[in-house]
């Protein structure tokens, strides 16, 4: 079991979220009409850990699995067509 205080940040842009090393333990998504599409990276220009499409016009809640996804920079590369995302991390 992971032993450490989860924290939420809300984003709305595409970029680094700032806040070092983390666990992504769940995604909360706002999408906008069109083909709303997340895509978040281990860093900038780093390995892609997480590319979602989602439904238009709704929000979304992404759960991770176990300990989560382990990145270095919780950092977004790709935000089409979302209004905003709630991202708790560890």
């Amino acid at each position: 079991m992971y032993a450490s205080d989860v924290k939420a940040k809300r984003l709305t842009a595409t970029g680094s979220a700032a806040v070092g090393p983390a666990r992504i333990r769940q995604i909360q998504v706002l999408t906008a009409t069109g083909t709303p599409r997340l895509t978040i990276t281990d860093g900038n220009g780093g390995d892609t850990v997480l590319d979602l499409d989602f439904v238009e016009s709704d929000s979304h809640s992404v759960n991770i699995p176990s300990d989560g996804i382990r990145v270095n920079d919780i950092y977004i590369s790709t935000l089409t067509n979302i209004t905003a995302l709630t991202v708790f991390y560890a």
